[in-house]
């Protein structure tokens, strides 16, 4: 069957909420359910208004009892209903019933989909403003498989009805991008927010998956959504799949290591793991409920000018390699990263970190935007439950190892810096590997894009070869000389 999906109306002008629905409604091959829970039937009200919707809604429903929820979906292992195992029963069980229930001798040209949605919006006292997760279950064309769309958002306004209005928004421009723009997986994201603000809501976790978005990966989409402002951290777990932050972070006592890594090092892994050994030793740290991060900041993936998306995924591959969770994070600055970090937590916090970060951050310039300067950001820093791990380094020019004892901050920091090293707030690292020191990540990408030798056994176990097997950073094998002499019969 040739599908009649493709094509937009013009760009420069995005259409309206009620064109898109009307598009929607108007093709004569989408049909399906939809299914809302927790801030109303926002979304399928656009389709009701725009008309035509016999044509495309097979049946509309909102379980709001909880009874009534776990009487068709089951219930969650955790009780919980704002859930993404919920929101994939949902879609599932809605799917299952109109193959059921419409057969495919009578609609041979019937595309399915299932809409669903499992919110909470702001509480009575307005202190937890709400979430959700939001998908779609469909088909593009009647006889391949189904696809999926599945994010996750956060509310920012402070009204509960302008929250089930800008639900409504969101679930309109999702349906419409999966069905018209599937094939410009970016388009569709950044045209999740037509007729929206980013102070309304953020996407924090996205993921794709069946026949169509099989060459899409899931990491990179993540990366979109910080590079596009729609949030200002993501996350994606050792297996490289795309997790929620809220969900791996809450309650955990959390050891960052922030770096270029490109490529990580031996320096990097030993700084992570002494400071991860000296973390565990702490009051109020529990091994079993400490989660580790390895985080790369927007602004390190734009070091070298505008992304480049290979170079971060080999980046990613590598640590995802090791075992690692990474963070790909919007915070230039340390004190950012705590304050995300206290919105899940209020346990003990880890940072590790090479003295020139800690140089950095006693570095008026990076303050001057906040009305309380380098004072105000230290608040916001060091009040929380935090320690710094500091990992030494070797003076180039004097060949002097420099640690907490001896670094040297501006002379109006001094006073600042004794305060909070001898409030033990930052301590050194040293149980160090001496060999490591002289490693430097810029001089090993030096070597392997210009096919010098001695730069593998400066990384990981296992890191060079796959630098090697997959020709990162720019690495190419040298070609193989053949001798000019004469073979001797």
């Amino acid at each position: 069957m040739e599908i009649t999906l493709k094509g937009d109306m013009d760009i420069e002008n995005i259409p309206s909420l009620k064109q898109k629905a009307l598009r929607i409604n108007l093709n004569e091959h989408i049909y399906g359910t939809f299914a809302e829970i927790g801030a109303g039937q926002e979304t399928v009200r656009q389709f009701f208004r725009a008309g035509g919707a016999s044509r495309t809604i097979a049946k509309s429903m909102s379980a709001y009892d909880k009874d009534f929820s776990d009487a068709i979906y089951g219930i969650e292992n955790d009780k919980r209903y704002v859930t993404e195992s919920r929101l994939r029963k949902m879609l599932s069980h809605e799917i299952q019933l109109i193959e059921e229930r419409i057969t495919r001798d009578k609609h041979p040209n019937k595309m399915f989909f299932a809409y669903a949605n499992t919110v909470t919006t702001i509480d009575f006292a307005k202190k937890f403003k709400g979430h959700g997760w939001v998908g779609i279950k469909y088909q593009i064309d009647p006889n391949q498989d189904y696809n999926e769309i599945i994010l996750h958002f956060r509310f920012k306004e402070n009204d509960a009805r302008l929250q089930q209005e800008t639900l409504g928004k969101l679930g309109t421009n999702l349906i419409y991008g999966a069905f018209y723009k599937y094939n410009e997986p970016k388009k569709l994201l950044r045209y999740l927010y037509d007729h929206l603000d980013k102070d309304q809501l953020e996407i924090d976790t996205i993921n794709f998956s069946g026949p169509i978005f099989e060459n899409v990966d899931n990491r990179l989409m993540s990366l979109q959504l910080v590079k596009n402002a729609m949030t200002d951290a993501v996350m994606f777990d050792p297996d490289g799949h795309n997790v929620l932050p809220a969900r791996v972070l809450y309650k955990k006592n959390i050891l960052a290591l922030r770096g270029s890594f490109r490529p990580v090092t031996k320096v990097n892994m030993d700084m992570f793991q002494k400071s991860y050994e000296m973390f565990l030793k702490e009051n109020r740290v529990d091994e079993k409920n400490t989660q580790t991060l390895f985080e790369i900041t927007l602004s390190n993936l734009r070091a070298e000018g505008e992304i480049d998306e290979q170079d971060f995924m080999d980046r990613a591959d590598l640590l995802c390699s090791l075992g690692q969770t990474v963070l790909i994070s919007n915070f230039q600055e340390y004190y950012k990263l705590v304050e995300y970090f206290s919105q899940y937590t209020k346990a003990r916090l880890g940072l590790a970190m090479g003295v020139n970060n800690l140089v950095d951050i006693f570095d008026e310039k990076y303050y001057r935007h906040l009305s309380g300067g380098i004072l105000e950001a230290f608040g916001k820093l060091f009040f929380k439950d935090l320690k710094v791990y500091l990992y030494p380094m070797v003076d180039k020019k004097s060949g002097e190892l420099i640690t907490s004892k001896n670094l040297k901050v501006h002379p109006r920091m001094k006073e600042l810096y004794k305060f909070f090293k001898y409030n033990g707030k930052v301590t050194d690292i040293e149980d160090y590997d001496l060999e490591t020191l002289n490693i430097f990540s810029r001089e090993i990408l030096e070597k392997i894009a210009t096919g010098k030798r001695g730069w593998s056994d400066k990384l990981p176990e296992g890191i060079g070869d796959l630098i090697k097997d997959y020709r990162m950073f720019g690495f190419t094998r040298k070609p193989i000389v053949i001798s000019k002499k004469k073979i001797k019969k």
